[in-house]
């Protein structure tokens, strides 16, 4: 893989392990049982997939929001902040490939596994 390109494939991966985990993780087996507050929801009546459902739209809109912050390389206004962050490649010994993912809130939708770009989540 060139340097010089974008880091497309690790981009890929996190986004889409992002997906998997962070998000689809609510709609796996037992996922709701580990919430007391999801369990007492679901006995007084609530529907399961729904909550699933709440679920994985407020974990998109976590990650959207961390991925967005991430991007933006710092708070504007942290005055005791000396630097910012970025979100960059590493090699498999752990240095740095010098490749940079920018702007991954930005692919987070078009990243969902399933190809329905978040659609079913505000169902």
């Amino acid at each position: 893989m060139d340097d010089r390109q974008p880091a497309q494939h690790a981009r890929s991966v996190l986004l889409r392990d992002l997906w998997h985990h962070a998000i689809d993780g609510w709609s796996t087996p037992g996922a709701l049982a580990q919430l007391p507050a999801a369990q007492r929801l679901i006995a007084a009546g609530a529907d399961r997939d729904d909550l699933g459902r709440l679920l994985r739209a407020v974990a998109y809109e976590a990650v959207f929001a961390t991925l967005e912050l991430m991007d933006e390389g710092g708070p504007a206004n942290a005055s005791d902040l000396d630097g910012g962050w970025t979100v960059a490649e590493t090699a498999e010994d752990g240095s740095l490939t010098g490749r940079v993912l920018y702007a991954l809130h930005e692919d987070l939708l078009t990243a969902d596994p399933g190809g329905r770009d978040g659609a079913d989540l505000w169902l």
